[in-house]
């Protein structure tokens, strides 16, 4: 049951997610010049959007319908950014999650110094493509591990836990990580940011290092000689990140 409600609530994410990208076939924001005729479409749209969603749901399915479009919408605008012919147009095909505000520094000095270095087109492709196969993944692992999936490390083992070792779980034991730490990357490669590119894969290289380590020493307390084997028979896919340590 809990595995249904939760592949309920992912399909009620994803299909709001899809409603708040479809601002970009809203007739007039891609190729407007006027900037107040945008700001006046955008948050018409917002307000159609919300007014549509306090109609359909209640409770918790408001906010994850409310929070998914959201972070569509603003996915949307980005999409929009990006093929709305601006010079800042690779800026906007980084996903709604790039807020960190070392990027938008970064992106912001480089282009002013030296502009020309904002316009590797094939490179920005690059990192989109990694962004659509980290989120891709990443969404594959949570619908696949359904009621097993969790953003936080569990420290008891619930009566519905169970090995997920199908699916892309049979091709990376941490998908959901690999996906999070190209997808991760791939944002900075999209905005040719070399600086951050090096920061952001230390830092998530670090952090799945040591999560997966925690991790996998839980999972080995839960599942004994199932997760042994299954460690040795899968890699984690994750560049020199071996995971927990099983004693000879």
């Amino acid at each position: 049951m809990a595995g249904g409600r939760l592949v309920a609530e992912g399909r009620l994410s994803a299909a709001c997610f899809v409603l708040g990208v479809s601002v970009v076939l809203v007739p007039g924001l891609i190729g407007t010049q006027s900037a107040l005729i945008s700001r006046a479409l955008l948050a018409l749209y917002l307000a159609v959007i919300n007014v549509l969603l306090l109609l359909l749901y209640r409770g918790l399915h408001y906010q994850i319908a409310v929070r998914a479009c959201f972070l569509g919408f603003v996915c949307g605008c980005g999409l929009i950014l990006s093929f709305g012919g601006s010079s800042w147009q690779h800026f906007g095909c980084a996903e709604y999650k790039l807020a960190a505000m070392s990027s938008w520094v970064e992106f912001t000095i480089e282009k002013l110094l030296f502009p020309d270095m904002k316009q590797v087109t094939w490179l920005s492709y690059l990192g989109l493509l990694m962004v659509l196969f980290g989120e891709s993944l990443r969404k594959a692992a949570m619908l696949t591990a359904g009621s097993n999936f969790n953003h936080i490390v569990q420290n008891e083992k619930a009566e519905s836990h169970r090995l997920v070792t199908s699916g892309v779980y049979s091709w990376s034991r941490h998908p959901s990580y690999v996906g999070w730490f190209y997808w991760s990357i791939g944002t900075q490669v999209i905005l040719c940011n070399p600086i951050c590119i090096v920061g952001y894969t230390l830092a998530s290289w670090r952090f799945f290092r040591e999560r997966i380590e925690e991790e996998e020493m839980t999972l080995i307390q839960f599942f004994g000689e199932d997760y042994e084997l299954y460690k040795k028979q899968i890699p984690t896919r994750l560049p020199f990140i071996k995971g927990a340590k099983l004693e000879p």
